[in-house]
């Protein structure tokens, strides 16, 4: 039998995943009103200084909670798996949806009105003082009207914190905090006072010290907190794991870990007070099982079933992270993703096999928990074991969306190509959805913007129009076009100047972080800050890149193959019918089914939400004037076009079904897949002509978290036959529906992509029917369909199986699927807590079967 199985998880680990299920997330202001009296106490420091004056603050305030049956303890929120909110990146966005937060489509959270009032006077200060504020001064108007229009949106770090890094645990676990401070005044004493830079070199390693002072301060307190609740708890046993827990806040992160228990103690600490900075999320821990493994090997004191229950711990705690976004943002990220990536498996810095215990035993968290955090990873390669790659498609069969899969064979010589070591690069880790980086050494702003490629065919389909305006460059109206290469040239040219603008937008947002908010507590922890003097974000890091990913390459290949094919080469369409037939949507009505037809005599939900989400890009300001004129306008404009060949067979219509019959990628057809394959080139080589203020690369990605959905509404209709605003292909995925000859030739497809110069990551969703990996002839089938789309350089693969049924099941009766986990895009996530169209973009996903 290859099937193994999974225990029950303890009854202790059932009431804590009970407590993060039934939570209901709420706003909290403590964060907020600390940091916005430093800042107030400290004006005419330097920045450095006051974001550590910041540090100390709120070490040295924030609320101490600890929650009934925990182990592991330390939360940055006094409610279950709620947020804080962080105003020095932004906050207009937050004042706006004081009525709103707690009722909107997507990641509502509860904002009480005395929390409000206090949110409300902390504001007041920070108008002008922001990061975004500082970032939108540097950017021009052409790029943010691209950005208003659906081409790009860099809003990830230019409403918060940056985030997407692994620190070093290994390090912290080793020499603690205590260490570090020492390193840090050993790096003073040796400064060359004769050196131009060093007053900021010493700035920058007092900011250090003053944070690391404070943090062990803060681990302080939980341990005094532990003892209080000890001598008042009445359950023996209960009181002994209380004083327990304040005999390992007293030692870590303070110094080294000596006991596994400490180190989980001690990884939680790390993982929550980065959280506590700064409001960057995918704060990754990276490669779990290769740091936390020496410290459960070397306790010849705990059990293994109390191991695992303390593993089980540290799953439970990374759920009880929470982050709030503007309302758009939250579309794009629909959730309450966080994107806490851990990694296990893969080879050592030396290649050689990496799999130890540890390994498993985080797969027996999983199973456990069951719970959407950590988005849970792993590395294959040619020696992993079979054995390892087996129990992960175990895992994966439970249906939760997790491990997502990754391939050294392609992604250590991607980092190579990008100047990353051998060393380094075999020591990847995965941050947020799916991006590699060479963990502890990297500030590698992944994700930092989304970028359209759909919507960049739609402009070069229009000769540089998004709508009415004129926003790209001229290059020839659709029906000039001679050949496929003519609409080739007016592609890249298209692309070269909205990457242009995209690289504008992403670079302002890079400087104002720097100018205004670097990061000491963060910056000690990634080499080589403290050898270098440097924050993270002045530089300090051994490697620096921007990450901006795409997504809409597979409609983009499919409507240019359909160009080449049914124009072109069959001659079934002239350009004039194509562009006619796009223009009228085909002939059916903006927004609306394959089977309306009629004009609209109101607008929507959707409608207006589009409005205002237009009007707040354009104006930075939600203009109630504005949005009511923009309604009247679109209710007197004219109907969208009614057929001319009559209601069931006009022209529109087909010729829609003659772009719907050409061969679409993700059936292992080399014309087709060549195609997409070509497309994305097309951008990943023009993202990675430019450098960023930090002195690194923009490096490509190609994944979407969920932004396939909410910026498909500003697509218009395609020469797929995708009519507008429906939802775009998800990464590298195949359009929903269309890879119709099963995995492997889906898979095949995808491999023919060039993985390796989208270098920051690449995302390719399957869905599975339970019925078809059931068996040890489906984990076989299984794992083998893996390592084929490996052997032929696929990047990444992950999986949700679960019938469709299922889901369709839990869209109408939520209250009793609150536990059904699903993979949305590069992480997971209550299904019942989606959007409804995210929900109904995951039911649309093909079924295969072998």
């Amino acid at each position: 039998m290859l099937e193994k199985g999974f225990s029950n998880p303890t009854d202790r680990v059932v009431r804590l995943k009970n407590m993060i299920l039934t939570a209901k997330p709420y706003v909290e202001s403590e964060r907020a009103v600390l940091a916005t009296e430093a800042y107030k106490e400290t004006e005419g420091l330097p920045p450095i200084m006051r974001r550590a004056k910041v540090v100390e603050k709120i070490f040295n305030n924030l609320p101490v909670t600890i929650r009934p049956d925990e182990l592991i303890v330390g939360a940055v929120t006094k409610n279950p798996r709620s947020t804080e909110i962080c105003p020095e990146f932004s906050y207009d966005w937050v004042e706006k949806e004081f009525e709103t937060m707690g009722s909107r489509v997507a990641d509502p959270f509860i904002i009480p009105k005395e929390t409000a009032k206090e949110l409300h006077d902390a504001f007041t200060y920070w108008p002008g003082k922001t990061t975004s504020a500082l970032a939108a001064s540097y950017m021009s108007d052409a790029t943010k009207e691209s950005m208003a229009s659906g081409v790009f949106t860099v809003g990830n770090y230019f409403y918060g914190g940056v985030g997407h890094v692994s620190v070093d645990y290994g390090k912290i676990l080793k020499i603690g905090f205590r260490g570090i401070i020492d390193e840090v005044q050993r790096a003073l004493e040796k400064l060359d006072r004769s050196s131009p830079d060093y007053i900021k070199k010493e700035q920058f390693y007092h900011s250090v010290i003053i944070s690391y002072t404070a943090a062990i301060r803060y681990a302080h307190r939980y341990a005094e907190h532990a003892a209080q609740l000890a001598q008042q708890e009445s359950n023996p046993t209960r009181k002994q794991e209380l004083l327990q827990i304040a005999q390992n806040c007293q030692r870590v992160p303070e110094f080294g870990a000596s006991t596994f228990w400490e180190a989980c103690q001690t990884f939680w600490f790390l993982q929550s007070m980065l959280q506590i900075e700064s409001s960057g999320h995918s704060i990754s821990p990276g490669r779990f099982d290769q740091y936390m493994y020496p410290y459960y090997a070397a306790d010849k004191n705990i059990t293994k079933e109390f191991a695992q229950e303390l593993v089980d711990c540290c799953w439970i705690k990374l759920n009880d992270i929470n982050k709030t976004r503007d309302e758009v943002s939250a579309q794009a990220f629909a959730g309450f993703a966080v994107f806490q990536n851990l990694c296990v498996g893969g080879q050592t810095e030396d290649g050689r096999d990496a799999t130890n215990e540890m390994s498993y035993m985080c797969m027996e968290a999983t199973a456990h928990v069951r719970l959407p955090q950590p988005s849970f990873s792993i590395r294959v390669w040619q020696g992993t074991p079979d054995e390892f790659l087996y129990r992960a498609c175990e895992v994966a069969r439970l249906g939760l969306g997790v491990p997502a899969m990754y391939n050294d064979e392609v992604i250590i010589p991607a980092l190579q190509n990008r100047g990353v070591s051998l060393h380094d690069a075999r020591d990847y880790c995965i941050i947020g959805c799916v991006e590699p980086q060479a963990p502890h050494r990297t500030e590698g702003w992944h994700d930092a913007a989304f970028f359209n490629v759909a919507k960049v065919l739609e402009i070069t389909l229009n000769n540089g129009r998004a709508g009415n305006k004129q926003i790209g460059p001229v290059t020839g109206e659709l029906p000039q076009f001679g050949n496929i290469e003519a609409f080739y040239t007016a592609f890249q040219k298209q692309m070269a100047h909205f990457v242009h603008q995209l690289v504008e937008a992403c670079n302002s947002v890079d400087i104002a972080h720097a100018e205004r908010c670097p990061l000491p507590f963060l910056s000690a922890m990634v080499d080589d800050c403290i050898g270098r003097g440097k924050s993270l974000q002045d530089g300090g890091a051994i490697y620096n890149f921007t990450g901006p990913q795409a997504f809409g390459v597979a409609d983009t290949g499919d409507s240019v193959y359909a160009i080449q094919k049914q124009v072109f080469e069959d001659r079934k369409l002239t350009l004039q019918e194509l562009k006619g037939a796009l223009d009228a949507n085909f002939g059916y009505s903006v927004g609306a089914a394959p089977h309306a037809g009629a004009a609209k005599s109101s607008l929507n939900e959707q409608d207006v939400y589009d409005i205002v989400k237009r009007i707040v890009e354009q104006n930075g300001t939600l203009d109630p004037s504005a949005i009511k004129n923009e309604v009247y306008r679109q209710l007197s404009a004219s109907a969208p076009a009614t057929p001319t060949y009559g209601a069931s067979e006009n022209r529109h219509q087909e010729i829609r079904r003659i772009l719907e019959s050409t061969p679409c990628f993700g059936n292992d057809i080399d014309d087709v897949d060549l195609v997409a394959r070509r497309c994305a080139l097309i951008y990943c080589q023009e993202v990675e002509k430019y450098t960023n203020p930090r002195g690194g690369q923009f490096q490509a990605g190609i994944y979407p978290v969920s932004a396939n959905v909410l910026f498909g509404k500003d697509v218009a209709a395609l020469p797929d036959g995708r009519l507008a605003k429906e939802p775009l292909a998800d990464g590298v995925s195949p359009r929903q529906g269309k890879d119709t000859l099963g995995p492997t030739a889906a898979a095949n497809s995808v491999a023919k992509l060039d993985h390796f110069s989208a270098s920051n990551g690449t995302l390719y969703n399957q869905k599975f029917l339970p019925s078809a990996l059931a068996g040890d002839k489906g984990l076989v089938n299984f794992g083998g369909m893996v390592r084929s789309y490996f052997d032929r350089k696929g990047m990444h693969v992950q999986f949700n199986v679960v019938d469709r049924n299922v889901l369709i099941e839990a869209q109408a009766h939520p209250e009793k699927h609150n536990d059904l986990v699903v993979r949305v895009a590069g992480y997971s996530a209550q299904f019942v807590v989606l959007a409804k169209e995210v929900q109904d973009d995951i039911i649309s996903r093909t079924e295969q079967h072998f």
